[in-house]
């Protein structure tokens, strides 16, 4: 999944100036809440972003798509799952992580967070 290249405000005149973040920052905190649920084996991208990362430059965005209209944000992430847990609840805590992640580090509005499961990672033995 790809990420525009444009930054957006979040204070216009705060005492010493602007403040402005990147989309790419907004995926990196979105790809690294979804992590953290447990069940989450990992996160997906497209072919693009599968062979760059075998090429060593791996994202911490990768699987992430994020659109940022004004304050409001939209997510689409891309997920593999650890084999034999539930797939609603496992999307219902990763969409709750990520919006809480990115709501308390940027101010910004959450409209919504869009989980595709990407694959299931088997145990290996």
């Amino acid at each position: 999944m790809e990420n525009k290249s444009s930054s957006y405000k979040v204070e216009e005149k705060g005492l010493l100036g602007e403040v402005k973040i990147a989309d790419e920052v907004i995926a990196i905190i979105a790809g690294l809440a979804a992590t953290e649920v447990k069940g989450v084996a990992g996160m997906c991208g497209n072919i693009t972003n599968e062979l760059v990362s075998k090429l060593g430059m791996n994202k911490l965005s990768k699987g992430v798509r994020v659109n940022v209209e004004g304050n409001h944000v939209s997510v689409d992430l891309a997920i593999e799952l650890d084999y034999g847990v539930s797939i609603a609840q496992i999307s219902k805590k990763v969409q709750e992580k990520v919006k809480t992640a990115i709501e308390n580090m940027t101010g910004l509005t959450i409209e919504e967070v869009n989980v595709r499961i990407a694959g299931v990672a088997l145990e290996e033995e």
